[in-house]
């Protein structure tokens, strides 16, 4: 297996933020008399960005002011529940460093927007930082569309064929296959089944399963 980077997505596969997510949107909707089906809106909307979840949440087309808007009380609510409580994904931290060690390219491509990716990266504090971070308010559409995941690939100079997606929702698995990527599924939220297709190599609880089973050892980095 010849591999280059690494792409991980950042909500529920860096860090543990989707039980967060979940509060915020029925925060969200409580504080407008809205009644949701929060595991249906999380199906839904879960790798998408900003403005498509806010569109799937309305069933109606928006404007962009309006979707920025919401959105930004729909975070800042997020933001607000989890900060205190703070986690990553066990051992994501030192399997990103081992990774770098190792030769590989580290990228980020998350629908997240510029506020929860600073709040995220400036806990995390990753040594080495990522070589990029693609976001979901660049105006690239969210998963399952490939988009994210290209331009991560584009931005660190390696062709998809040659990068790994680290993923933990059905869309960004979707969407890393639509790349052209292979994937290894985190299952923070998710079954392995929830995660399964042809191209994923592997499905794992958190890091610290996946450096258990020396998986940075049985794949073939590509050196310069």
């Amino acid at each position: 297996m010849h591999v280059e980077a690494i792409i991980f997505d950042m909500d529920g596969t860096m860090i543990d933020s989707m039980p967060w997510h979940a509060q915020a949107w029925v925060e969200f909707t409580r504080r407008r008399g809205m009644d949701i089906d929060v595991p249906d809106l999380m199906a839904r909307t879960t790798g998408r960005n900003g403005t498509e979840c806010i569109r799937e949440l309305l069933g109606r087309e928006v404007s962009q002011d309006e979707a920025d808007a919401l959105t930004r009380e729909k975070e800042d609510i997020y933001r607000e529940l989890f900060g205190s409580r703070f986690t990553e994904v066990a051992g994501f931290r030192h399997f990103a460093a081992r990774a770098t060690e190792r030769g590989l390219k580290v990228a980020v491509g998350t629908a997240g927007d510029i506020h929860n990716v600073e709040f995220a990266m400036s806990r995390l504090g990753m040594e080495p930082a990522p070589l990029a971070i693609v976001r979901g308010d660049e105006g690239l559409p969210g998963k399952p569309q490939p988009a994210i995941f290209l331009e991560a690939a584009r931005r660190i100079a390696v062709a998809p064929e040659h990068c790994i997606v680290f993923e933990d929702a059905p869309f960004g698995i979707e969407a890393a296959r639509r790349a052209g990527m292979r994937a290894v599924a985190i299952c923070s939220t998710h079954s392995a089944d929830e995660l399964a297709g042809p191209h994923v190599l592997t499905a794992v609880r958190d890091y610290t399963e996946l450096m258990n089973t020396d998986f940075l050892e049985s794949i073939h980095v590509a050196t310069a």
